[in-house]
């Protein structure tokens, strides 16, 4: 029984393997998304506002499985194929996206608008004002929110197996038919509670970094 489950994790493990890049490459894009979008969101240009207030609608609003079929489906209908990896990727990053930029607008918002004023009697421009006194305190703000996205992702990124992706919950999946056991579920499970406790303590930690900023 031990021989078997050490078997099983390590070709568990190698099925995560493309959940921790598809993990990585949404995290650090969907960030990006976020903070250009929440800075569109609050820039008073009306267009820009209407475009992003659109955008966030539509990707919160719409379940993620059906977005990500619609990439990996129904792009190809346009003339548009895309493979299994980029198709999930550009998914998670866009719809990501989208809760990312109002969790940090909300968090820009939420700041006392005396921040700015003693800023511009400081005599700080509008990227020294953001950068040194806005964006600190907005971090610590958004830490929860953002904290409790990062573990969604790694749950929801048992979506992709749907798509024909050997993430880690496919591989599995594919070690209980062969084997007719649950024990590779019950070490899929696991694996998501290990990562996802690992991203509790980072994110603790970033919380006790910036409480300097309460």
């Amino acid at each position: 029984m031990f021989d078997y489950i050490i078997n099983v994790s390590g070709y568990i493990l190698e099925g995560s393997i493309v959940t921790f890049q598809l993990y990585f490459v949404t995290a650090i894009f969907s960030v990006i998304v976020g903070i250009a979008g929440a800075l569109g969101k609050i820039s008073k240009i009306p267009l820009l506002e209407s475009i992003l207030s659109l955008y966030t609608w539509v990707f919160r609003g719409t379940p993620l499985l059906l977005q990500l079929f619609f990439a990996y489906y129904g792009l190809p209908v346009l003339g548009i194929t895309l493979q299994p990896f980029p198709a999930a990727a550009l998914t998670f990053i866009i719809n990501y996206g989208a809760y990312f930029t109002e969790i940090f607008r909300g968090g820009i918002e939420s700041i006392d608008e005396g921040q700015y004023e003693a800023a511009k009697v400081l005599g700080m421009n509008y990227r020294q004002t953001m950068s040194r006194i806005i964006i600190p305190q907005t971090v610590k703000r958004v830490l929860p929110a953002t904290s409790n996205e990062a573990i969604n992702l790694v749950k929801d990124s048992a979506l992709v197996a749907v798509i024909g992706l050997g993430d880690l919950l496919r591989a599995a999946k594919v070690a209980v038919t062969r084997d007719f056991s649950i024990i590779p579920f019950i070490i899929a499970a696991v694996f998501y509670l290990v990562i996802s406790s690992v991203i509790v303590t980072a994110f603790r930690k970033l919380e006790e970094k910036y409480s300097v900023y309460e």
